[in-house]
């Protein structure tokens, strides 16, 4: 039984399950949108998230030691990607220094013609525009 079991498998073992997480985490800072399964999806969306709200922590915070603790966390969870870690501290935490979370969006693309399985496109909100009164 699977009683308060977080996380799915995806039919994949832990090291496999760890590196695809890492390398879609990776690619939607790239690129900003990515195209995968709903399942897969799912599984980033949550840590994406995390992510952003400990850059944006690590941007607002006065003590230089803890803006560098949160920069060395980031970093370990993207596998030391230090592209993806910069420009999430450089691009994206600024974007959203004022939205209190839900830094993403998915939309359903329909189904994949090789196996149907649901086809999605997760990607990071744009910024919001400047209110002219």
């Amino acid at each position: 039984m699977r009683h308060r079991v977080a996380g799915k498998k995806l039919s994949r073992d832990y090291d496999h399950r760890r590196a695809l997480r890492r390398n879609l985490m990776i690619a939607l800072i790239q690129n900003e949108k990515i195209k995968t399964t709903e399942a897969k999806a799912d599984l980033i969306r949550a840590e994406m998230e995390k992510l952003v709200t400990k850059a944006k922590q690590g941007l607002a915070h006065p003590d230089p030691a803890r803006a560098v603790h949160a920069r060395r966390i980031v970093l370990a969870r993207l596998g030391n990607n230090r592209e993806a870690m910069l420009k999430l501290f450089d691009e994206l935490a600024p974007r959203f220094a004022d939205r209190p979370g839900g830094y993403t969006r998915t939309y359903k693309l329909g189904l994949r013609k090789g196996d149907a399985a649901l086809m999605v496109q997760i990607e990071f909100l744009p910024a919001e525009a400047e209110e002219e009164a």
